[in-house]
C-alpha cells in the first residue's frame, strides 16, 4: 500500500487548509491512522490518530482547530486544519498501521505566514 499525501501550501494565519491522504488500497484494514507533523529542527510529533473503531485523538496544540476524518469509499484520510497559526508551520506526513506494516505518505509541506 503506498499513501499519497496532498494539500499543503502557504496559507496566512487565521487560514484554513484541508490535507488528504490516499491510499493505494483500502484503509479499511488499517488498525491505526494518524497524521504527523515535522517542523524546521524538531522532531516529528503526532498530531491526530484514530484507532479502528475508536475516538480520534489530537495534540494539545491543536485541539479545537484540526479535524481529522476518514473516506473508506474513498481510500482517504484527511486532516481539516481551521485557525493555522505561524506554529502550524511543518511537514505533515499520513501514516497507516496494520499488523507487522507500517505505512508513511511522502509528506506535504504546510507554511502559515504571520
Amino acid at each position: 500500500v503506498q499513501l499519497q499525501a496532498s494539500g499543503g501550501g502557504l496559507v496566512q494565519t487565521g487560514g484554513s487548509l484541508r490535507l488528504s491522504c490516499v491510499a493505494s488500497g483500502s484503509i479499511i484494514k488499517f488498525n491505526i491512522m494518524r497524521w504527523y507533523r515535522q517542523a524546521p529542527g524538531k522532531e516529528r510529533e503526532q498530531v491526530a490518530g484514530v484507532i479502528s473503531g475508536g475516538s480520534t485523538i489530537y495534540a494539545d496544540s491543536v485541539k479545537g482547530r484540526f479535524t481529522m476524518s476518514s473516506d473508506f469509499a474513498k481510500n482517504t484520510m484527511s486532516l481539516q486544519m481551521n485557525n493555522l497559526k505561524h506554529e502550524d508551520t511543518a511537514v505533515y506526513y499520513c501514516n497507516a498501521f496494520e499488523p507487522g506494516r507500517n505505512y508513511w505518505g511522502q509528506g506535504t509541506l504546510v507554511t502559515v505566514s504571520s
